[in-house]
């Protein structure tokens, strides 16, 4: 059997507010392609489905789409809910989808009911948040560890029972994972992360939650979002794994890259070397976080950069040698409200406010006092 493992969709997500749908769809059209040349029979979908609970009508259309056509490719699937998603909103109507082929697995207790195709279970544990399942699952702590550990007792109740081999989805924190800075915080207390060993005793299991593809053990691997939603992921590489799974159990797995419609990427230097250097060429049409050290601030900075490359979303200034003193209370005590102002700017920017800023200041200042005086 070959299974395809895929997971942190995050469909109706923006990206520092460009949308992001038309890239999603273009995943969605690789996901169908994949599934043909690499003869998939289970598509996996370890959670986080939709970047919020409440997704947008264009997010839900495409994610219909997507199960349409895996439906028409004659493949079964399953999905589980992720921490971004309303386990309730995208389990509904789960038992009549099932005639279709697609297993939604939202709700903590029926984590021990498989789907079974051919002789393979599939195990899906959803997000389990620590608070909601303590009480009916008489957990002895409130940790992700003592969810998925309770979990996974479950899971191995049935196993002994059916005696199959088994793939688990869950969508968790694995000790010992990267994590970047799109993902959600799911800590609890400081007890987020849940060891590999807590998935002992299962053929494959098909990890969701944290955006880059990583090898917790050689059963046990997240494939990552299929497109980077943070600058931290710039040279990561997208995609799924497809995973072998013959008679004795695990055979292997082989990463199949997803499209990038638009990479990103993160430049640092002074403004000057970044628009003319010709090395970075290469950038101009990617989306970019740009970080100037230039020792004074740059003016028009964005405006500026935007010509050469007009997609940067992102713009720091590190000045090399650091930053100067910051304007204290203590030192703006006392002095007139325009001068804390211009002191302001010379020691953020380096330099003085030219004539027309500091008649700008000045009008803005004057304008404060005449609304504070009608108040």
């Amino acid at each position: 059997m070959r299974v395809l493992h895929t997971s942190d969709w995050h469909l109706g997500r923006s990206f520092h507010r460009e949308s992001l749908l038309a890239a999603q769809g273009v995943f969605v059209d690789h996901l169908i392609e994949t599934v043909r040349s690499e003869r998939i029979d289970v598509v996996a979908v370890s959670g986080d489905v939709y970047d919020r609970a409440l997704p947008s009508v264009d997010a839900v259309d495409l994610c219909n789409q997507a199960l349409r056509r895996l439906v028409d490719a004659r493949v079964r699937t399953v999905l589980i809910s992720g921490n971004h998603d309303s386990a309730r909103r995208l389990g509904f109507g789960a038992d009549l989808i099932d005639a279709a082929g697609v297993h939604l697995r939202t709700d903590p207790g029926r984590v021990g009911e498989p789907v079974v195709v051919g002789d393979v279970a599939f195990y899906g544990i959803p997000y389990l948040e620590p608070e909601l399942v303590r009480v009916p699952w008489e957990l002895p702590e409130r940790t992700h560890t003592a969810a998925i550990g309770h979990a996974m007792s479950l899971v191995r109740a049935d196993l002994a029972r059916r005696g199959p081999r088994s793939v688990v989805l869950a969508h968790a924190f694995v000790t010992g994972g990267r994590g970047s800075d799109s993902e959600r915080d799911i800590s609890v207390g400081g007890v987020a992360h849940v060891p590999v060993g807590a998935f002992d005793g299962v053929d494959y299991v098909a990890l969701g939650h944290l955006h880059g593809r990583q090898r917790m053990s050689e059963t046990a691997r997240y494939s990552g979002s299929p497109i980077a939603y943070s600058f931290s992921e710039a040279g990561q590489t997208k995609g799924s794994w497809v995973v072998d799974i013959g008679p004795g159990g695990y055979e292997g797995a082989e990463f199949v890259e997803a499209p990038v419609p638009r990479p990103v990427s993160r430049l640092t230097g002074r403004i000057d070397d970044l628009l003319t250097a010709p090395e970075h060429a290469r950038h101009e049409e990617h989306w970019l976080q740009v970080t100037l050290v230039d020792r004074i601030r740059p003016k028009g900075a964005m405006e500026r950069l935007r010509a050469r490359f007009p997609h940067t979303l992102a713009l720091s200034f590190e000045p090399e040698g650091g930053v100067h003193e910051t304007v204290t209370r203590a030192r703006a005590a006392g002095r007139p409200e325009i001068d804390v102002a211009l002191d302001f700017v010379r020691e953020v920017r380096g330099e003085a406010a030219d004539p027309a800023e500091t008649r700008l200041l000045r009008e803005a200042v004057e304008f404060s006092r005449m609304k504070e005086a009608r108040a």
